[in-house]
């Protein structure tokens, strides 16, 4: 899959069928949406193209009327739903700045220059709550008016359910924010993951014994946060299992080298040996997030916190061993 950050540039298809959304999480409802466009691509003979936003257009109206609570919190970073996208088999994705400008679009002009100039668009689909433009004026049926006018083919999706539950980028954020890790699973079509590259961070969990993987979480409001079982992929032939705290660390000095944001700080219960104490920095790794223990605690003092960490890895050991008889 060919990435590109806005459209005015060689190589993006002068000829596509498009999805348009935020695709924040891919889930299972997106996947369905992503596989109709494949196929409506393939015999039109143009390419199958995914516009999305970065940031979320919520989080900059958020930014701009200084209303933090607008923003929506973010199930995940944009390596993972590119690598999402790229594993539903797009061609393209076009990464759209949403910035005043976009902001300021009138519908027509959306459809002009960005659809029609810019992605040479012959098919448009949409899921069925799909507003565009200054205002959100623009809805489905204005869309399908301008394709008749204007030469496009356009068509809308229904809502995907799972056992009666619409499936949403929404309700993907309810599940995790309560901490039910099989019910985003469900929605999402696999396990919750962050991925990225392992970072150098204080160093302090080597010096209490428990040595850790920390990746940024890009986005300030992960959907997630808290203690939690996973299994780390990319270190070694089999998965890794560990148990993870996502968040900012109440425990720790927010002036810390890793000033106060967002964290995911895995420690593998069982290290390999061969990658030695450093042989992880710099590498991608795959987290999943299979259980959540408990939210994020404040400790009094080190060794309060070690002995939280203590418990902590005895829980996940012993969630693990429940599992035995599973995939993991």
């Amino acid at each position: 899959m060919k990435v590109f950050r806005g459209f005015k540039h060689p190589g993006v298809a002068s000829a596509s069928a498009v999805t348009i959304g935020n695709f924040d999480g891919v889930h299972r409802g997106h996947q369905a949406m992503l596989a109709l466009l494949k196929g409506e691509a393939q015999q039109r003979g143009v390419a199958s193209v995914v516009l999305t936003f970065e940031p979320h257009p919520r989080d900059y109206f958020a930014e701009l009327h200084q209303k933090p609570d607008l923003a929506p919190a973010r199930v995940g970073t944009l390596r993972d739903k590119l690598e999402d996208l790229s594993k539903a088999g797009v061609d393209q994705t076009v990464v759209l700045p949403f910035d005043a400008r976009l902001a300021n679009q009138s519908p027509q002009e959306f459809i002009d220059q960005v659809l029609l100039q810019g992605l040479g668009a012959r098919y448009v689909l949409v899921g069925d709550d799909f507003r565009f433009g200054k205002g959100r004026a623009g809805d489905y049926a204005l869309l399908d008016a301008a394709g008749d006018a204007q030469g496009f083919d356009v068509a809308r999706m229904n809502s995907y359910e799972v056992h009666g539950l619409r499936v949403s980028s929404s309700a993907v954020r309810d599940a995790l924010g309560r901490g039910d890790m099989a019910a985003a699973a469900r929605l999402l079509g696999r396990p919750y993951c962050i991925s990225g590259h392992v970072v150098h961070g204080r160093k302090l969990g080597r010096t209490l014994g428990f040595k850790t993987l920390n990746l940024r979480f890009a986005h300030w409001k992960p959907a997630a946060s808290g203690i939690f079982v996973v299994l780390v992929h990319g270190l070694a032939p089999k998965p890794l299992r560990g148990v993870a705290n996502l968040g900012v660390r109440p425990s720790l000095d927010p002036t810390d080298v890793n000033g106060g944001r967002v964290l995911l700080e895995t420690h593998c219960l069982d290290w390999p040996d061969a990658l030695g104490a450093e042989g992880a920095y710099g590498k991608i790794i795959r987290v999943e997030l299979l259980h959540k223990l408990h939210d994020e605690l404040k400790y009094d003092g080190l060794d309060a916190l070690t002995q939280g960490i203590h418990q902590d890895c005895d829980d996940a050991r012993a969630w693990l061993a429940s599992q035995a008889d599973t995939r993991i």
